[in-house]
C-alpha cells in the first residue's frame, strides 16, 4: 500500500523542522541509511512504516494530515507581534508551552488552575495569533517548528535577559535534573567557531531528544530548560585593574 506524495513531502518537512537526518531516523527505525534515503527519493512507503516513522517524530497521522494539507513548512521562527503578546501574558506563554508539548485539555486542567472556558479562550488566542491551529474538543494542531528559535534580541531574548533570567539561575543546580558548568578561558577565532559549532549541535540534540519523549505521558515528563551561551565577556569588577590604554 503506498501513499500519497503530499503526506511524504509533510514528512520530510517534519524532519527538517526537527533538524533530524536521515542516519539519524534509520538508526531509530533500525534500517540502513540508504534504504531510508530510497523510501523518500521514491516518495513511497507503507502505512505501517508511515506510523513507526511518526512515532519517531512524536507526531500524529492527524497532524501529519494536516500539514500535508496546509502544504507549508512549520514556522522556524516566530514574528514580533506574536513573541511580544506572549511576553505580554504569562497565561498565554503557558498555554503555548502545554500546547506545543502535547498537553491534553484534561491534563491541564487537572494541574493548572484552568477552568474550560479559560482554557479554550487562550487556545483561541493562540490560534488568531497562528501559533496553533485549534481543532474540535480543543484538541490543537501546532504550527511552528518543534525546535522555533526565539528571534535574536527580540521581545522573548528581551524578556529573558531582563527578568527570567535571575528566576533561572536562582536555585543552586543541585538536583538530579539540573547542570551548570561555568567555564572562561581564551581561544582563538579557529576555536570560537569550533566550540560554537558544538553548541549547535548540543542544541540539536537537544530537539531530537524533545521529538523522541513527545509521545510520553505528561507524567512521565519533567520541562526542561537548556541555556547554551558564548561570548567575549570579563566581569564589569575587573574593569578598575585595568590599565589604560596608551595614547
Amino acid at each position: 500500500m503506498s501513499l500519497s506524495v503530499d503526506l511524504v513531502d509533510a514528512l520530510k518537512c517534519a524532519l527538517r523542522a526537527q533538524g533530524m537526518t536521515y542516519r539519524t531516523l534509520a538508526q531509530r527505525l533500525g534500517l540502513s541509511e540508504a534504504a531510508v534515503k530510497r523510501m523518500f527519493s521514491r516518495r513511497a512507503m507503507t502505512l505501517v512504516r508511515l506510523e513507526s516513522i511518526c512515532d519517531v517524530l512524536g507526531i500524529g497521522l492527524e497532524e501529519l494530515s494536516g500539514a500535508a494539507g496546509r502544504g507549508r513548512e512549520p514556522m522556524a521562527r516566530l514574528d514580533e507581534t506574536q513573541e511580544q503578546a506572549l511576553v505580554d501574558d504569562p497565561a498565554l506563554m503557558l498555554a503555548m508551552f502545554l500546547s506545543i508539548n502535547r498537553w491534553s485539555q484534561a491534563d491541564v486542567l487537572a494541574l493548572f488552575d484552568f477552568d474550560i472556558p479559560k482554557w479554550t479562550h487562550l487556545l483561541m488566542r493562540l490560534d488568531r495569533l497562528g501559533i496553533i491551529e485549534l481543532l474540535p474538543e480543543n484538541r490543537t494542531r501546532t504550527l511552528t517548528a518543534r525546535n522555533f528559535r526565539w528571534r535574536s534580541d527580540g521581545p522573548m531574548e528581551r524578556h529573558f535577559r531582563t527578568t527570567l533570567l535571575g528566576d533561572y539561575f536562582s536555585a543552586p543546580f543541585t538536583g538530579d535534573c539540573d547542570a551548570l558548568f561555568l567555564l572562561s578561558g581564551s581561544l582563538g577565532r579557529e576555536g570560537i567557531a569550533q566550540m560554537r559549532a558544538r553548541l549547535e549541535d548540543l542544541a540539536r540534540e537537544f530537539d531530537s531528544l524533545l521529538a523522541r519523549d513527545a509521545g510520553l505521558d505528561v507524567a512521565a515528563r519533567t520541562g526542561i530548560s537548556l541555556v547554551l551561551a558564548q561570548k567575549p565577556w570579563m566581569l564589569q569588577l575587573f574593569d578598575r585593574y585595568r590599565r589604560a590604554p596608551a595614547r
